[in-house]
């Protein structure tokens, strides 16, 4: 499995989830809910305390690794995202043109970036992009993987719209995928970022930065 990491920008810091974020996530959850309705976020303790739970046990299997979200001019945690669905191929490709350090050991092959949620404060901020930024920056640069997923509720516009601001190409929906977080029956739009795209996607993300 993946080591864990702190992934640190200005605006945002990823830390390694553990149980102590569990209050700082549920004060998170408790601002206005609006935006919420095709998102898993808890909003009471029991609830909160489950989800972290469950994040760090995908953790030990290796097939996630899941981060709270700190603002860093606040100091204040304001969500959570993970890598998930990490896939370790029995045999890799090499890396990109021109890399010649090793491939981290543990490192996996392809990835998703998921499970994202931010307070509603610090919505509509640098927040997301940077996280993505970093995120996919360490899937990419330190990894070496082939591509990152995105994926949403098909019906979930606003997130759809955040994925392909940041770059992601969509690829179509799943249907009759899961089950949703209102109980009916989810499709799910698919998107990705591979390899050779990455220096574009990376540019734009930096430059939205840069605007922001």
């Amino acid at each position: 499995m993946p080591e864990t990491v702190t992934l640190q920008g200005g605006h945002v810091r990823l830390e390694p989830l553990t149980p102590d974020h569990a209050d700082g996530l549920l004060r998170a959850a408790r601002e206005s809910r609006e935006t919420y309705g095709f998102t898993l976020v808890p909003d009471d303790p029991p609830a909160m305390r489950r989800y972290v739970e469950e994040a760090l046990a995908e953790q030990v299997t290796g097939a996630a690794l899941p981060f709270a979200v700190v603002d860093t001019a606040r100091g204040a945690v304001v969500g959570s995202t993970r890598f998930l669905d990490l896939d370790y191929w029995s045999a890799v490709p090499a890396w990109p043109a021109g890399r010649t350090t090793p491939r981290p050991a543990g490192a996996p092959t392809v990835a998703e970036i998921g499970s994202t949620w931010l307070s509603a404060s610090a919505q509509r901020t640098p927040c997301n992009t940077e996280a993505k930024l970093l995120l996919l920056t360490h899937a990419f640069e330190t990894w070496g993987v082939l591509r990152v997923t995105l994926k949403t509720d098909a019906r979930n516009a606003r997130s759809r719209a955040a994925i392909e601001r940041i770059g992601g190409r969509f690829e179509g929906i799943r249907r009759a995928h899961v089950r949703a977080t209102d109980g009916t029956v989810r499709d799910s739009a698919y998107y990705s970022v591979l390899q050779d795209e990455w220096p574009d996607v990376r540019a734009a993300l930096r430059g939205r930065l840069q605007g922001s």
